[in-house]
C-alpha cells in the first residue's frame, strides 16, 4: 500500500510512431515548398503542447507545418499526430531562437499561432510561484512571464499574415492588459490590424467552462467574422457513449471494445471519426482509495466538499469547499486543467465511482478519439490538461481565413484603432498644455503635485476653473511645503477640499516622501481607487476601470459592456481604446477627462467629442456623420 492508501498503479509508457509524411530540419524547406506548390496555407504553432492548438488550425484548413514545446512528452504526441516538423526548444534560449526564426524564414509561413507558457498569469499560479519565492528561493523574474516576447520575436522576424495567440484571461487581466497592449501595439506598428477577445469556450460547443484570451492579427483585412456560436454541449453528449467501467475494475485500459454507437450524440459520433469503430483507447483512470469510495457513493453533483460526513474528510472543509466535484451529465464539466494529472477528484464521472478517463478528459477538451497521447497516464492528462481545446482553436482561427478578406478594401480601411490611439494622445496633450494640465501626466505633473491632484480629485466635485487657478503656482513643484500648503488651503477657500488635503499637512516638514509616488500612496493611506489615479498622474502605465472610463471605452467600441461583464469584457474595451507605449498613461487620463466633461451618462456631447468620427455610439446617434474608417 503506497501512502495515498491505494496500491501504486503505473500505468504502462505509450512509445507513439512518427507518421509517414514527417521531415527532418534538413528537409524542411523542400517539403514546405512541395505543400505550397499544391496551395497548402502553412501555419506554426509555438508552445504547441500536444497539439490541440495545431489540430484546431488544420480543421480550419491550415497545414501545420512546424510545432516548437518544451515538453519532451508533448514533442513526442504533436510528432505522433501532424506531419511536418516537430521540435523540442526552449524559446526562452536566445540562440535556439534565432536558429528556428533561420528556419522559418527559409518558406512562406502563412499563420503563426501559439499560447506562451501562463502558469504565472493565472491565480492559482502566481499563489504557488509566490510561496515557492518566498520558501524556496525561487526567481521572482520567472522566465515563463517573459516568453510572450519570444513569441512576439518570431511574428515579427516571419512576418506571416495572420497571428493567433490564446492564453489564460489573466494575463489580461491580472496585469491591467500590460502585456496584451504591448503585443497589440507592436502588431498594430509594423501594419497588422488586430481583435482582441475573451472567449467562453462553451458558446463555441467545447463541454466545459473555459474562459480564453483570443489575440488575433491579419494583414490583408481589417475585419475579424468569428463564426457563430453553437449550441451548449453537456457532459453527456460528450462521454456519455463511453464504456462502462466494472466496480470491481475501474481503472480501464488502454484498449476497451465499443459498443456506444446507439447513444452516441453528434459530438460523439464526430470524435470518433477515423477510429477503430470497434475499440476506444485509453480509456483508463486512476483506482479510487476504499474511504474515497464511500464518499464517492453519497455524492451527486449537487454535494459540496462540507456535505461529506465529517468522520470521511481528509482535508479541512474550510480549506476545501469543492475538493470533490461530481460532474452532472446535464451540464458543462468544470475546465479541465493540468492539475488532474495529480489527481481527478475535480472530475467524477456523473454516474460511475471514479474519476474520469483519459479518454473521457480529451472528448471535454474536444480531442477526438483517434488521437493518442505519448507517455503514461499521468502524462497524458497533463497533455490534455494543458492544451488549447481543438474546436475552440479552429473557430479562433476562421476568423482569420484568407477567404474572408476582401481583396479591393486591402488598403481602404486604416487602422481604427490606431486611429483612435493619434486622436485621444493629440487630444490629451492639447489639453494639458492648456488650464486643465492638473488632469494629465507630463513635466508639470510631479509626484507632489499628483498628490495633491489627487486628494482634491476623489470624495467630490470642485470647480475646475476654480481649482485650475489654485493649482497654478504648484506647476512642477518637486516638494509641498508648509507655506505652499497653507497658499493652497487659501486659494481654493473650501473647507471640503481642505479637509480632503489635510493628511499632506503632516508631510510637508519631511524630505523623502516626495519623490516615490508608491511612498506617497502609502504614507497618506490611499484608497486604491486614490492610488490608481496618483499612480496615472505620476505617468505610470495602468487602467482605471472606474464607471465613467468604462463608459467611454464601450460607446466608442458599440457594446453595451460597461453595464454588463464591466471586469471582463468591459476591460477589454478599455485597454484596446488605452492601447500601449509611452502615450499609454496620457490616453487614459484623457478618456477620464472625457468622462468627466463630455461622455456624459444622460446627454453625451458628441460634438465636442476628439473621437467622434470613430465612436461607433456618435455615429450611430448621428447617422451621416464623417467618419475615418
Amino acid at each position: 500500500m503506497s501512502f495515498y492508501g491505494v496500491k501504486l498503479h503505473r500505468s504502462d509508457v505509450l512509445s507513439l510512431p512518427d507518421p509517414p509524411d514527417a521531415c527532418s530540419e534538413e528537409q524542411f524547406p523542400e517539403w514546405c515548398n512541395e505543400r505550397l506548390a499544391r496551395g497548402d496555407r502553412l501555419a506554426v504553432d509555438l508552445f504547441s503542447g500536444a497539439g490541440g492548438l495545431s489540430l484546431g488550425l488544420e480543421q480550419a484548413g491550415w497545414t501545420v507545418v512546424a510545432a516548437v514545446d518544451h515538453d519532451q512528452r508533448a514533442v513526442e504526441t504533436h510528432k505522433a499526430n501532424f506531419p511536418g516538423l516537430s521540435l523540442k526548444i526552449d524559446l526562452s534560449d536566445i540562440e535556439a531562437r534565432a536558429t528556428l526564426i533561420r528556419l522559418l524564414k527559409q518558406t512562406k509561413i502563412d499563420l503563426v499561432a501559439g499560447g506562451p507558457p501562463c502558469q504565472p498569469f493565472s491565480r492559482a499560479g502566481r499563489s504557488k510561484i509566490r510561496s515557492l519565492i518566498e520558501h524556496a528561493g525561487r526567481d521572482p523574474h520567472d522566465a515563463r512571464k517573459e516568453l510572450w516576447r519570444a513569441f512576439l520575436e518570431v511574428v515579427l522576424a516571419v512576418k506571416p499574415r495572420a497571428v493567433l495567440m490564446e492564453n489564460v484571461p489573466d494575463m489580461a487581466l491580472g496585469d491591467d492588459f500590460r502585456v496584451v497592449r504591448e503585443i497589440v501595439e507592436n502588431l498594430e506598428n509594423v501594419g497588422y490590424h488586430t481583435d482582441v477577445r475573451l472567449v467562453d469556450a462553451w458558446t463555441y460547443g467545447i463541454p466545459q467552462h473555459r474562459k480564453r484570451l483570443i489575440v488575433l492579427a491579419r494583414n490583408d483585412h481589417h475585419e475579424f467574422p468569428w463564426p457563430e456560436t453553437q449550441k451548449k454541449i453537456t457532459v453527456r453528449d460528450a462521454i456519455g457513449d463511453l464504456p462502462v467501467l466494472p466496480e470491481d475494475d475501474p481503472v480501464g485500459g488502454r484498449s476497451l471494445p465499443y459498443r456506444g454507437e446507439a447513444s452516441a450524440s453528434e459530438f460523439a459520433k464526430r470524435m470518433r471519426k477515423r477510429a477503430d469503430p470497434s475499440t476506444v483507447v485509453d480509456h483508463m483512470t486512476r483506482p479510487v482509495r476504499p474511504d474515497d469510495l464511500e464518499v464517492f457513493k453519497l455524492m451527486d453533483h449537487k454535494t459540496l466538499y462540507s456535505d461529506i460526513p465529517e468522520d470521511l474528510r481528509r482535508y479541512s472543509a474550510e480549506t476545501f469547499d469543492d475538493k470533490y466535484k461530481r460532474l452532472d451529465w446535464n451540464d458543462l464539466s468544470r475546465s479541465i486543467t493540468a492539475h488532474i494529472a495529480k489527481d481527478g477528484y475535480w472530475y467524477i464521472h456523473p454516474e460511475q465511482n471514479r474519476t474520469i478517463t483519459v479518454r473521457e478528459a480529451a472528448r471535454i477538451q474536444t480531442f477526438p478519439d483517434h488521437f493518442r497521447f505519448a507517455g503514461t497516464r499521468s502524462d497524458a492528462f497533463r497533455q490534455i490538461g494543458n492544451a488549447v481545446p481543438p474546436e475552440l482553436g479552429r473557430f479562433a482561427a476562421q476568423a482569420i481565413n484568407p477567404d474572408n478578406a476582401h481583396q479591393e478594401e486591402l488598403f481602404s480601411s486604416p487602422n481604427r484603432w490606431a486611429l483612435i490611439h493619434k486622436q485621444l494622445s493629440e487630444w490629451a496633450a492639447e489639453q494639458r498644455e492648456g488650464v486643465n494640465w492638473f488632469s494629465f501626466p507630463g513635466p508639470d505633473m510631479t509626484a507632489a503635485v499628483a498628490a495633491v491632484v489627487t486628494r482634491l480629485s476623489l470624495g467630490g466635485r470642485l470647480d475646475i476653473r476654480h481649482m485650475a487657478q489654485a493649482l497654478h503656482p504648484l506647476k512642477g513643484l518637486g516638494k509641498l511645503t508648509q507655506k505652499e500648503y497653507r497658499t493652497l488651503v487659501e486659494a481654493l477657500d473650501d473647507p471640503k477640499a481642505a479637509q480632503r488635503l489635510e493628511p499632506l499637512s503632516d508631510l510637508t516638514t519631511k524630505q523623502n516622501v516626495w519623490k516615490d509616488p508608491a511612498d506617497l500612496a502609502e504614507k497618506l493611506n490611499l484608497q486604491p481607487a486614490e492610488e490608481a489615479l496618483l499612480t496615472l498622474l505620476s505617468d505610470q502605465d495602468l487602467m482605471l476601470t472606474s464607471q465613467l472610463s468604462l463608459r467611454v471605452a464601450a460607446r466608442v467600441s458599440g457594446s453595451d459592456s460597461d453595464k454588463t461583464n464591466r471586469l471582463t469584457d468591459g476591460r477589454v474595451d478599455l485597454a484596446r481604446l488605452i492601447g500601449g507605449g509611452k502615450a499609454a498613461p496620457l490616453r487614459m487620463a484623457g478618456l477620464r477627462m472625457l468622462g468627466l466633461t463630455t461622455c456624459l451618462p444622460k446627454e453625451p456631447l458628441c460634438g465636442t467629442c476628439p473621437l467622434s468620427t470613430s465612436c461607433k455610439y456618435a455615429l450611430q446617434e448621428r447617422p451621416g456623420a464623417a467618419t475615418l474608417w
